[in-house]
């Protein structure tokens, strides 16, 4: 190989081990605001679980006509779908797959004859459906790496008044499930309406004051935004997983590229100092 091809070699040798610094920055990154993301959501969980038991306890039939949030629609006209994405990339597939389940749910919901809105949280929802022309009824992208329930606030209390005023019959909410750092697929749950399901102990088994229909209305708002905390919690720490797993990816396919490079770098210096040896020993024997 010519010596400019060497040269190029090992500018791209340069090139590489400049990247995979970058990348295993990222990861290293990614691994220490993971933890704390995994210490919100770990945080979160129990207190969710302990509201949406509360509310299945007191829940009874006939509740529905005293509280708009149990009220449910004979018929589903009008749906909104809210899209949690990263504001970031460099996440694999992560911020694609929440996509994807966002488009197959409004497909589904107007296939069945519902007209549908979307919401966004996230700049990758938010540029994707841009770039098709899709309809947005809301989007922010102020929500960061760690989630408050203020922001869960803000994202669910325009949906909870459309669906109490009538606007809305079903609400519906996309985000990564988070398993294990390693798998966080994406899920869509119906907030709205809340139908709290069977298995609690029944609210005759409790001396309770007031009585449930009012404290049902003290906790239906706070379970929702709760929800959609988790959500938000959930997500975020599926972000840092799928970020860390893509970067640690990265810098593995970078180490591989530089032991191939630097092999054809050193094959290529190696051929280029043998045809030197050669110019100067034939150099040398035409001067004898």
């Amino acid at each position: 190989m010519a010596g400019s091809g060497a040269r190029e070699v090992l500018r791209r040798i340069k090139s590489v081990r400049n990247t995979r610094k970058i990348t295993r920055t990222m990861e290293l990154v990614a691994t220490s605001k993971l933890k704390r993301a995994m210490d919100r959501m770990h945080a979160a969980r129990p207190y969710s679980d302990a509201l949406g038991e509360l509310l299945r306890s007191l829940h009874a039939p006939g509740l529905e006509q005293e509280h708009p949030l149990l009220r449910r629609p004979a018929e589903t006209k009008r749906a909104a779908v809210l899209l949690l994405t990263a504001n970031r990339g460099f996440c694999g597939a992560f911020n694609a797959n929440l996509i994807r389940e966002a488009r197959g749910r409004l497909d589904a919901l107007r296939a069945e004859g519902v007209e549908t809105e979307l919401h966004i949280a996230g700049k990758k929802g938010l540029a994707f459906f841009r770039f098709r022309g899709s309809a947005i009824a809301s989007g922010t992208t102020d929500i960061g790496d760690a989630p408050t329930s203020e922001d869960a606030e803000g994202l669910v209390a325009p949906l909870r008044t459309s669906f109490e005023e009538g606007g809305l019959d079903a609400v519906y909410i996309v985000n990564a499930e988070f398993r294990s750092a390693m798998s966080t697929p994406p899920r869509t749950v119906r907030i709205l309406p809340v139908e709290p399901e069977p298995g609690a102990r029944p609210v005759d088994a409790f001396i309770v004051s007031p009585r449930p229909g009012r404290l049902i209305g003290e906790i239906l708002p706070g379970y929702l935004r709760t929800t959609v905390y988790r959500a938000l919690v959930e997500n975020a720490a599926g972000e840092q997983g799928a970020r860390r797993a893509a970067m640690k990816s990265a810098t593995d396919n970078a180490g591989e590229i530089l032991e191939t490079l630097t092999r054809t770098y050193n094959r290529a210096r190696q051929g280029q100092i043998t045809q030197e040896i050669a110019e100067i020993v034939g150099g040398a024997a035409a001067l004898e």
